[in-house]
């Protein structure tokens, strides 16, 4: 299945969430998209689409692909240490993308996955252009040197609070390092992945 490129503001409405991080899609109008969306009336959701809709939730947060987000959840139910679906919420945020937004590089997942992508983003001082690579504790992240002029990273690290607490970060030296791996509390609220758990666990 290949990578959602629909119109993102539409489907945050409809899952209820802030894909861009910002919450501007829900400031305005919140509530879904369609004649029926704003009746005032809660929808009534299946055991399973309720599954299903906090998985493609979380999906549509990290911007995967469902053979991508499926791999890695495969892979966190082969750690044998703590739950599977923290595992699972662990190894999207050590993903090279997530790292580079937490530290403020980047205003959305999006643009940071676009960062990496075009070999603007360095590990320990070597080009990485896979939005996947899996970030370990104590390596060094920076924007290599001809990319630090770039607007929009200039612009994401101006409007950025650095509030991530398991990220450091230098903003004269556009570098920063995930200093830990991070706790669940400190992860989003509003995901249910025990939820996800069981969805994948249905289909067997």
């Amino acid at each position: 299945m290949s990578r959602y490129t629909g119109p993102k503001w539409r489907l945050s409405r409809r899952l209820g969430i802030s894909l861009s991080g910002t919450g501007k899609e829900l400031a305005k109008r919140p509530y879904a998209p369609g004649d029926h969306g704003n009746t005032g009336r809660r929808p009534k959701f299946s055991e399973y689409a309720t599954q299903l809709r906090e998985k493609q939730k979380l999906r549509f947060t990290y911007g995967l692909t469902e053979r991508q987000f499926h791999n890695l959840f495969l892979k966190a139910g082969k750690i044998r240490q703590g739950l599977h679906g923290t595992n699972f919420l662990i190894l999207l945020e050590t993903r090279l993308d997530s790292v580079v937004y937490r530290l403020g590089l980047a205003t959305t997942r999006a643009q940071s996955r676009q960062l990496v992508n075009h070999g603007h983003i360095l590990v320990d001082g070597k080009r990485v252009t896979i939005p996947s690579f899996e970030v370990k504790p104590g390596e060094m992240i920076s924007v290599r040197d001809r990319s630090k002029k770039i607007t929009p990273i200039i612009n994401a690290v101006e409007s950025s609070l650095h509030n991530t607490p398991f990220v450091e970060f230098d903003a004269d030296k556009l570098e920063g390092k995930l200093v830990r791996f991070p706790e669940r509390e400190e992860l989003g609220a509003d995901i249910n992945e025990s939820l996800i758990v069981e969805y994948y666990n249905r289909l067997g």
